[in-house]
Protein backbone atom coordinates (compact mmCIF):
# COMPACT_ATOMS: atom_id res chain seq x y z
CA UNK A 1 0.00 0.00 0.00
CA UNK A 2 1.53 3.30 -0.91
CA UNK A 3 1.25 6.37 1.46
CA UNK A 4 -1.48 7.95 -0.46
CA UNK A 5 -3.83 4.79 0.11
CA UNK A 6 -2.96 4.92 3.70
CA UNK A 7 -5.73 5.43 6.05
CA UNK A 8 -5.83 7.13 9.22
CA UNK A 9 -7.59 5.02 11.88
CA UNK A 10 -7.59 7.36 14.56
CA UNK A 11 -7.18 4.14 17.09
CA UNK A 12 -7.90 4.91 20.43
CA UNK A 13 -4.79 5.74 22.43
CA UNK A 14 -3.89 7.97 19.88
CA UNK A 15 -4.28 11.69 19.44
CA UNK A 16 -6.12 13.86 21.55
CA UNK A 17 -8.13 12.52 24.17
CA UNK A 18 -11.40 14.51 23.61
CA UNK A 19 -15.12 12.57 24.19
CA UNK A 20 -15.62 10.28 21.44
CA UNK A 21 -12.56 11.79 19.40
CA UNK A 22 -15.18 14.25 18.31
CA UNK A 23 -13.77 17.61 17.42
CA UNK A 24 -12.66 19.94 20.14
CA UNK A 25 -14.49 23.90 20.38
CA UNK A 26 -12.68 25.30 23.46
CA UNK A 27 -14.80 28.64 22.72
CA UNK A 28 -18.36 28.55 22.94
CA UNK A 29 -19.09 32.11 21.73
CA UNK A 30 -17.87 29.78 18.66
CA UNK A 31 -19.95 27.11 18.87
CA UNK A 32 -21.53 25.74 15.54
CA UNK A 33 -22.44 21.89 16.20
CA UNK A 34 -25.78 20.04 17.09
CA UNK A 35 -24.56 18.25 19.98
CA UNK A 36 -22.02 20.04 22.98
CA UNK A 37 -20.31 17.81 24.91
CA UNK A 38 -19.22 19.56 28.42
CA UNK A 39 -17.40 18.54 31.61
CA UNK A 40 -18.20 19.88 34.91
CA UNK A 41 -15.68 18.67 37.41
CA UNK A 42 -16.91 19.89 40.22
CA UNK A 43 -17.23 17.55 43.43
CA UNK A 44 -17.41 20.11 46.29
CA UNK A 45 -20.60 18.65 46.89
CA UNK A 46 -19.97 15.17 47.96
CA UNK A 47 -20.69 13.98 51.48
CA UNK A 48 -18.54 10.87 51.34
CA UNK A 49 -15.67 10.28 48.77
CA UNK A 50 -14.41 12.87 46.58
CA UNK A 51 -13.23 12.21 43.55
CA UNK A 52 -15.63 12.66 40.74
CA UNK A 53 -14.03 16.23 40.00
CA UNK A 54 -12.07 13.64 37.78
CA UNK A 55 -15.05 12.53 36.03
CA UNK A 56 -14.33 13.85 32.87
CA UNK A 57 -11.43 12.81 31.85
CA UNK A 58 -12.44 9.25 32.86
CA UNK A 59 -15.02 9.43 31.04
CA UNK A 60 -13.60 10.93 28.08
CA UNK A 61 -10.71 8.08 28.22
CA UNK A 62 -13.91 5.63 28.31
CA UNK A 63 -15.31 7.02 25.26
CA UNK A 64 -12.22 6.36 23.29
CA UNK A 65 -12.90 2.61 23.02
CA UNK A 66 -15.96 3.73 21.35
CA UNK A 67 -14.63 5.93 18.48
CA UNK A 68 -13.61 4.01 15.59
CA UNK A 69 -13.30 6.92 13.31
CA UNK A 70 -16.33 9.17 12.48
CA UNK A 71 -18.25 7.59 10.16
CA UNK A 72 -20.86 6.27 12.32
CA UNK A 73 -21.14 3.33 15.03
CA UNK A 74 -22.93 0.12 13.32
CA UNK A 75 -25.19 -1.30 15.94
CA UNK A 76 -25.23 -5.23 15.27
CA UNK A 77 -28.25 -6.34 17.14
CA UNK A 78 -30.38 -3.25 15.65
CA UNK A 79 -28.58 -3.12 12.28
CA UNK A 80 -28.77 0.35 12.46
CA UNK A 81 -25.60 3.00 12.38
CA UNK A 82 -25.82 5.54 14.64
CA UNK A 83 -23.87 8.63 14.70
CA UNK A 84 -23.11 9.43 11.34
CA UNK A 85 -21.67 11.98 9.78
CA UNK A 86 -24.74 14.43 9.11
CA UNK A 87 -24.10 15.12 13.22
CA UNK A 88 -22.29 17.64 14.08
CA UNK A 89 -21.23 16.92 17.55
CA UNK A 90 -18.01 18.93 19.51
CA UNK A 91 -15.93 18.63 22.92
CA UNK A 92 -16.36 22.19 24.53
CA UNK A 93 -14.13 21.35 27.15
CA UNK A 94 -14.86 21.86 30.92
CA UNK A 95 -16.40 24.89 33.04
CA UNK A 96 -14.19 27.10 34.78
CA UNK A 97 -13.76 26.12 38.11
CA UNK A 98 -12.68 27.85 41.53
CA UNK A 99 -11.38 25.77 44.10
CA UNK A 100 -13.49 26.29 47.15
CA UNK A 101 -16.02 28.43 45.63
CA UNK A 102 -19.64 26.20 44.86
CA UNK A 103 -21.40 29.08 43.78
CA UNK A 104 -19.21 30.83 41.56
CA UNK A 105 -18.55 27.53 40.11
CA UNK A 106 -22.10 26.58 39.73
CA UNK A 107 -22.80 29.99 38.21
CA UNK A 108 -20.21 29.24 35.73
CA UNK A 109 -21.61 25.98 34.59
CA UNK A 110 -24.98 27.66 34.06
CA UNK A 111 -23.61 30.28 31.98
CA UNK A 112 -22.11 27.44 30.12
CA UNK A 113 -25.04 25.94 29.88
CA UNK A 114 -27.30 28.86 28.80
CA UNK A 115 -24.72 29.85 25.72
CA UNK A 116 -24.92 26.81 24.68
CA UNK A 117 -28.77 26.45 24.64
CA UNK A 118 -28.33 30.08 22.73
CA UNK A 119 -26.21 28.31 20.08
CA UNK A 120 -28.85 26.04 19.10
CA UNK A 121 -26.98 22.97 20.36
CA UNK A 122 -27.80 20.55 22.59
CA UNK A 123 -25.84 20.06 25.88
CA UNK A 124 -24.26 17.01 27.25
CA UNK A 125 -22.73 17.37 30.20
CA UNK A 126 -19.82 15.53 32.37
CA UNK A 127 -19.81 15.50 35.86
CA UNK A 128 -18.75 15.92 38.70
CA UNK A 129 -20.82 15.42 41.49
CA UNK A 130 -24.62 15.43 40.98
CA UNK A 131 -25.08 19.00 42.68
CA UNK A 132 -23.72 20.00 39.40
CA UNK A 133 -27.32 19.13 38.20
CA UNK A 134 -28.80 22.08 39.71
CA UNK A 135 -26.73 24.86 37.26
CA UNK A 136 -27.90 22.61 34.29
CA UNK A 137 -30.73 22.53 35.02
CA UNK A 138 -31.50 26.14 35.69
CA UNK A 139 -29.50 26.64 32.24
CA UNK A 140 -32.16 24.76 30.68
CA UNK A 141 -34.82 26.75 31.75
CA UNK A 142 -35.32 28.13 27.95
CA UNK A 143 -36.04 25.04 26.39
CA UNK A 144 -38.97 24.27 29.10
CA UNK A 145 -41.13 23.78 30.18
CA UNK A 146 -39.89 20.17 30.83
CA UNK A 147 -40.22 16.57 32.77
CA UNK A 148 -36.90 15.07 34.59
CA UNK A 149 -35.96 11.96 34.60
CA UNK A 150 -33.67 10.70 36.90
CA UNK A 151 -31.42 7.25 36.97
CA UNK A 152 -30.06 6.83 40.57
CA UNK A 153 -29.62 4.87 43.55
CA UNK A 154 -30.60 7.65 45.59
CA UNK A 155 -33.46 10.21 46.16
CA UNK A 156 -31.23 13.64 46.09
CA UNK A 157 -34.32 15.18 47.96
CA UNK A 158 -32.37 16.64 50.78
CA UNK A 159 -33.46 20.03 51.53
CA UNK A 160 -30.06 20.44 52.96
CA UNK A 161 -27.12 18.80 54.56
CA UNK A 162 -25.85 20.63 57.21
CA UNK A 163 -26.87 24.21 55.85
CA UNK A 164 -25.81 22.95 52.38
CA UNK A 165 -28.49 23.36 50.09
CA UNK A 166 -26.64 22.99 47.01
CA UNK A 167 -24.42 19.51 47.38
CA UNK A 168 -25.19 16.36 45.78
CA UNK A 169 -28.43 15.12 47.95
CA UNK A 170 -30.03 18.05 47.43
CA UNK A 171 -29.89 18.45 43.23
CA UNK A 172 -33.45 16.97 42.37
CA UNK A 173 -35.02 19.07 45.07
CA UNK A 174 -33.63 21.99 43.93
CA UNK A 175 -35.19 21.09 40.21
CA UNK A 176 -38.39 20.75 41.45
CA UNK A 177 -38.13 24.02 43.04
CA UNK A 178 -37.73 25.67 39.05
CA UNK A 179 -41.07 26.64 37.96
CA UNK A 180 -39.94 25.14 34.29
CA UNK A 181 -39.24 21.57 35.67
CA UNK A 182 -42.73 19.41 35.72
CA UNK A 183 -43.08 15.67 36.62
CA UNK A 184 -39.86 14.02 38.27
CA UNK A 185 -39.27 10.44 37.48
CA UNK A 186 -36.74 8.47 39.82
CA UNK A 187 -35.55 4.83 38.69
CA UNK A 188 -33.35 2.82 40.67
CA UNK A 189 -33.49 4.27 44.12
CA UNK A 190 -32.95 2.20 46.93
CA UNK A 191 -31.05 1.06 50.01
CA UNK A 192 -31.25 1.26 53.58
CA UNK A 193 -30.88 5.25 54.92
CA UNK A 194 -30.72 6.18 51.21
CA UNK A 195 -32.46 9.17 52.18
CA UNK A 196 -34.62 10.53 55.15
CA UNK A 197 -38.50 9.53 55.27
CA UNK A 198 -38.77 13.09 55.30
CA UNK A 199 -37.45 14.14 52.46
CA UNK A 200 -39.11 10.97 50.29
CA UNK A 201 -42.71 11.95 51.88
CA UNK A 202 -41.32 15.52 50.26
CA UNK A 203 -41.05 13.72 46.80
CA UNK A 204 -44.05 11.71 46.73
CA UNK A 205 -45.78 15.19 47.88
CA UNK A 206 -44.67 16.88 45.06
CA UNK A 207 -45.82 14.08 42.84
CA UNK A 208 -42.22 12.20 42.00
CA UNK A 209 -42.77 8.63 40.65
CA UNK A 210 -40.36 6.68 43.14
CA UNK A 211 -38.86 3.27 41.57
CA UNK A 212 -36.55 1.33 43.19
CA UNK A 213 -35.06 -1.88 40.37
CA UNK A 214 -37.10 -4.10 42.06
CA UNK A 215 -40.07 -2.51 41.09
CA UNK A 216 -39.20 -1.88 37.90
CA UNK A 217 -38.19 -5.63 37.16
CA UNK A 218 -41.81 -6.80 38.69
CA UNK A 219 -43.84 -3.82 36.79
CA UNK A 220 -41.41 -4.78 33.47
CA UNK A 221 -39.60 -2.03 31.94
CA UNK A 222 -41.97 -1.35 29.18
CA UNK A 223 -44.68 -0.47 31.53
CA UNK A 224 -42.47 1.88 33.39
CA UNK A 225 -41.98 3.67 30.08
CA UNK A 226 -45.61 3.79 29.98
CA UNK A 227 -45.39 6.25 33.13
CA UNK A 228 -43.61 9.01 31.07
CA UNK A 229 -46.18 11.74 29.62
CA UNK A 230 -45.87 10.83 25.99
CA UNK A 231 -44.36 13.45 23.16
CA UNK A 232 -42.96 16.23 26.03
CA UNK A 233 -39.26 17.07 26.43
CA UNK A 234 -37.37 15.47 29.15
CA UNK A 235 -34.03 16.20 30.78
CA UNK A 236 -32.17 12.82 32.00
CA UNK A 237 -29.96 12.91 34.40
CA UNK A 238 -27.80 10.12 35.10
CA UNK A 239 -25.89 8.97 38.15
CA UNK A 240 -23.65 6.10 37.69
CA UNK A 241 -24.39 4.42 40.85
CA UNK A 242 -28.15 3.97 39.69
CA UNK A 243 -26.46 0.72 38.23
CA UNK A 244 -24.94 -2.31 40.16
CA UNK A 245 -21.44 -1.69 41.87
CA UNK A 246 -20.38 -4.89 39.96
CA UNK A 247 -20.57 -3.26 36.75
CA UNK A 248 -19.61 0.54 37.69
CA UNK A 249 -18.01 0.18 41.13
CA UNK A 250 -15.69 4.01 41.05
CA UNK A 251 -18.25 5.60 42.32
CA UNK A 252 -18.70 7.72 45.66
CA UNK A 253 -21.53 6.55 47.30
CA UNK A 254 -22.39 2.77 45.49
CA UNK A 255 -24.89 0.66 46.54
CA UNK A 256 -25.32 -2.55 46.19
CA UNK A 257 -28.58 -3.92 44.29
CA UNK A 258 -28.25 -1.62 41.46
CA UNK A 259 -29.79 -2.08 37.46
CA UNK A 260 -27.90 -3.70 35.12
CA UNK A 261 -25.96 -2.20 31.77
CA UNK A 262 -28.80 -3.62 29.51
CA UNK A 263 -31.82 -2.68 31.31
CA UNK A 264 -30.50 1.17 31.34
CA UNK A 265 -29.86 0.77 27.80
CA UNK A 266 -33.29 -0.50 27.00
CA UNK A 267 -34.58 2.90 29.38
CA UNK A 268 -32.97 5.28 27.06
CA UNK A 269 -33.68 3.74 23.60
CA UNK A 270 -37.27 3.74 24.88
CA UNK A 271 -37.19 7.31 26.35
CA UNK A 272 -36.08 8.50 23.23
CA UNK A 273 -38.44 7.27 21.30
CA UNK A 274 -41.12 8.55 23.47
CA UNK A 275 -40.17 12.23 23.14
CA UNK A 276 -37.78 15.00 23.19
CA UNK A 277 -34.28 14.82 24.96
CA UNK A 278 -33.16 18.45 25.27
CA UNK A 279 -29.94 17.29 26.94
CA UNK A 280 -28.16 14.88 29.46
CA UNK A 281 -25.78 14.78 31.98
CA UNK A 282 -23.53 11.72 33.51
CA UNK A 283 -22.23 12.13 36.68
CA UNK A 284 -20.45 10.83 39.94
CA UNK A 285 -18.03 9.21 38.17
CA UNK A 286 -14.97 9.12 40.57
CA UNK A 287 -12.02 8.14 38.13
CA UNK A 288 -9.48 7.82 41.19
CA UNK A 289 -10.98 4.60 42.34
CA UNK A 290 -11.39 3.75 38.77
CA UNK A 291 -8.34 0.86 38.74
CA UNK A 292 -9.46 -0.87 35.48
CA UNK A 293 -11.70 2.03 33.91
CA UNK A 294 -14.85 -0.19 33.71
CA UNK A 295 -16.40 2.49 35.13
CA UNK A 296 -15.46 5.41 32.62
CA UNK A 297 -16.05 3.17 29.82
CA UNK A 298 -19.23 1.90 30.89
CA UNK A 299 -20.23 5.79 31.64
CA UNK A 300 -19.17 6.45 27.93
CA UNK A 301 -21.14 4.01 26.66
CA UNK A 302 -23.74 5.11 27.86
CA UNK A 303 -24.02 8.60 26.79
CA UNK A 304 -22.55 7.67 23.45
CA UNK A 305 -26.20 5.01 22.94
CA UNK A 306 -28.44 7.78 24.90
CA UNK A 307 -26.91 9.98 21.94
CA UNK A 308 -27.03 7.76 19.61
CA UNK A 309 -30.86 7.15 19.98
CA UNK A 310 -31.63 10.97 20.57
CA UNK A 311 -30.09 11.54 17.01
CA UNK A 312 -31.57 8.72 15.01
CA UNK A 313 -35.06 9.95 16.45
CA UNK A 314 -34.69 13.50 15.23
CA UNK A 315 -33.03 12.10 11.73
CA UNK A 316 -36.59 10.02 11.44
CA UNK A 317 -38.48 13.36 12.78
CA UNK A 318 -36.63 14.71 10.07
CA UNK A 319 -37.16 12.74 6.72
CA UNK A 320 -40.95 12.96 8.11
CA UNK A 321 -41.44 16.27 7.66
CA UNK A 322 -39.40 16.17 4.23
CA UNK A 323 -41.89 13.31 2.64
CA UNK A 324 -44.89 15.45 4.05
CA UNK A 325 -43.72 18.45 2.40
CA UNK A 326 -42.41 16.78 -0.97
CA UNK A 327 -46.41 14.90 -0.46
CA UNK A 328 -47.44 18.32 -0.71
CA UNK A 329 -45.66 19.99 -3.22
CA UNK A 330 -46.83 16.79 -5.58
CA UNK A 331 -50.42 17.34 -4.50
CA UNK A 332 -50.33 21.04 -5.78
CA UNK A 333 -48.78 20.89 -8.51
Amino acid sequence: MSNNEKQHLNLPFTGICTFGKYPVCPDLDQLDADVAVIGVPNDMGTQWKSGARMGPRGIREGSTLYSFGLDGAYDIENDITYLGPKWKVVDCGDVDMVHGDMLQSHDNTEEAIRKIVSKGAMPVVLGGDHSITIPVGKGLGELGPFHVIQIDAHLDWADHRSGMRVGHGSCIRRLSEMNHVQKIFQLGIRGISSSKKEDVDAAREYGSVILSPRQMRKMGFEQVLELIPAGEKYYITMDIDGLDPSIAPATGTPSPGGLLYDEVNELLHGIAKRGEVIGFDMVEVATPYDHTGITGQVAARLSLDLLSYVLKEKEKNQAAISDHQEQNFIKKH
